[in-house]
């Protein structure tokens, strides 16, 4: 109705024919109250700024012009308005307009395992989904949505073999993939007749839903399905076949409606039809968006370019309504995720590039929004941006761990997620004037403050704190066991352009039989500095084998040689 005029007296009475005295409206002793369910369903523009004032009920003006005025006051001054809608549609609405706010959160900690326990009959599987939800804080916090609980279930009992073990995707572009994966060979296997048209199908509904995730529209009609390809048979066959995805209904007043089952859905999907268009050198776009907001991204020529360019669109949203989409955009990179949707797209392996300039990427605006936060800028949208750029590095296979060093301040501070919670922990390391000097892991595994949250091991040290690593000109690394992986991780920092490491103490550092290789790899690199600056390399009490010693001996021309054991090598 937002192309009609109608006063509020005739659309009250044209839903509500029941209501036969509208003098109920000027009566004194009636209190009114106005239910507007689904806001952010609505195609009203809720033009505040501009609209005309209406005080008059029998006046006939736009019903978007209506709605603002009752919103405002102007309209029914006294009457009560009831608005449900998503965040980003409350966005919209004056803050002076608004008198309380409620939130709806969903599942509860407990709830969430109350629902799987009922979902799943086999109570074993219900026991090893909760606890691989919890260790993957970025899902367990998603849970709190019924749907993706739902959506959680059913991957679950999917890729489940016969004994039972879990094969549990860990981010949420893995689990709506496998999702999406599992709704495709349920249709081919109902509908014979429409198997082989799964990218065809998969992508005029990822069309639709990017094209209406960019207006903010839930709801689609009929012109919205034809501008994608779509006609209403079409639409209704895919209904039909994708009920989990994609559903049909009748509208209160334009007749049948579309949209996708939950709004993740549709976020998932619209990332996905950017990605195939980028990746698919079939699909040339750049002439279908360009009066769109999100147009910049059908222009990228690399990948780096388009998740540059991605970025920096989710971080101008100041209501959030591109930060799944971002996050699903960036998981779809990955290599894995794209091996299972390998039949929705042309064979480029030119476009399989390392996510690590992404990563860098991802890091840089989290450290720069936190500078913004910290100047007394940005507010609470810059921490639900920042945060959202963590749960990125998540979706990209790496640890939510972002590193700050004050260099003025004398302060080194370690930023991350913390378990099981939508928020962000920090953790401040005092120390003297020249703490760039010299790394001593001990600090950061010991601090009270890290013991109490338990989120980093002393193997992480090497892992995670890499750029305070490579920042000292000092280190000395004690007591814990030496892995593969922290090894590998050392051996690349020692070589780094960027370290300014000229002395590395190896100290009570145990290590297995299998990691000579590796040992012999540290030993190498510490004495291949990129820049050749003087270096000392000392190793005390490491537990390594004579081969190991002989090797560091002959490697720095030491002429002192002695055994395994308490064996210090200097140079």
């Amino acid at each position: 109705m937002k192309e009609k005029s109608i006063s509020l007296l005739d659309l009250v009475k044209h839903f509500f024919s029941d209501v036969k005295d509208l003098r109920v409206f000027t009566s004194s002793e009636k209190k009114h109250m106005f239910i507007f369910d689904g806001l952010d369903e609505c195609r009203l523009p809720l033009n505040f700024s501009l609209n005309p004032e209406c005080c008059d009920v029998s006046e006939s003006v736009p019903v978007d012009v209506l709605l603002t005025n009752l919103i405002k006051g102007n309209l029914l001054p006294s009457a009560l308005i009831w608005i449900t809608t998503r965040p980003a549609a409350a966005s919209l609405i004056p803050p002076e307009c608004v008198n309380r706010v409620t939130e709806i959160r969903g599942f509860n900690d407990q709830q969430k395992e109350e629902y799987f326990r009922k979902k799943l009959s086999d109570e074993s599987l219900a026991s090893r989904i909760i606890a691989h939800l919890k260790s993957s804080r970025s899902l367990y916090i998603m849970c709190h949505i019924p749907v993706f609980s739902w959506i959680s279930a059913t991957v679950v009992e999917r890729t489940s073999d016969g004994s039972g073990s879990v094969e549990m995707p860990r981010t949420l572009t893995q689990m709506y993939t496998h999702f999406l994966i599992i709704q495709v060979t349920n249709k081919n296997t109902k509908y014979t007749e429409l198997e082989g048209r799964d990218e065809e199908m998969i992508f005029k509904l990822g069309k639709l839903a990017f094209q209406q995730l960019q207006k903010g529209n839930l709801i689609f009609y009929d012109d919205d399905l034809r501008e994608c390809g779509i006609d209403v048979t079409e639409a209704s066959v895919y209904s039909g076949v994708c009920t989990q995805i994609f559903k049909e209904e009748t509208g209160l007043y334009q007749g049948r409606v579309f949209s996708f089952v939950h709004l993740s859905i549709q976020e998932f999907l619209a990332a996905l039809y950017v990605f195939l268009c980028f990746s698919n050198s079939r699909r040339n776009m750049s002439d279908q968006h360009q009066s769109s907001q999100l147009s910049a991204l059908f222009r990228a020529a690399t990948l780096q370019d388009l998740h540059e360019t991605a970025v920096d669109l989710a971080l101008e949203s100041r209501n959030g309504h591109l930060d799944l989409f971002l996050r699903f955009l960036l998981g779809l990179s990955l290599e894995s995720n794209q091996s299972l949707l390998r039949h929705l797209k042309a064979h480029n392996s030119s476009q399989s590039q390392s996510s690590e300039p992404t990563v860098q990427l991802v890091k840089r605006n989290i450290r720069d929004l936190r500078d913004l936060g910290g100047g007394g800028g940005g507010g609470d949208d810059d921490d639900d941006r920042r945060i959202n750029l963590y749960y990125c590095l998540n979706e990209l296979n790496q640890h939510a761990v972002v590193e700050y060093i004050g260099r003025s301040s004398g302060e080194l501070s370690i930023e991350m997620l913390l378990p099981g919670q939508w928020e962000t922990g920090e953790f401040r390391f005092k120390t003297s004037a020249d703490y760039l000097k010299r790394f001593d892991q001990q600090k950061y595994i010991k601090t009270p403050e890290m013991d109490q949250t338990e989120l980093l091991s002393p193997d992480d040290v090497l892992q995670k704190l890499t750029d305070v690593f490579t920042s000292s000109t000092s280190a000395q690394l004690d007591d814990f066991t030496l892995s593969e992986k922290s090894l590998s991780c050392l051996a690349s920092a020692l070589t780094s352009h960027s370290s300014h490491l000229t002395q590395l103490t190896l100290k009570d550092n145990s290590r297995s039989s299998s990691h000579s290789s590796s040992s012999l790899h540290v030993s190498s690199s510490a004495g291949c500095h990129p820049d050749c600056k003087p270096w000392e390399f000392r190793l005390e009490r490491c537990d390594l084998t004579e081969e190991i010693c002989c090797y560091c001996l002959v490697y720095y021309g030491c002429s002192d040689h002695k055994k395994s054991g308490d064996t210090a090598v200097t140079k």
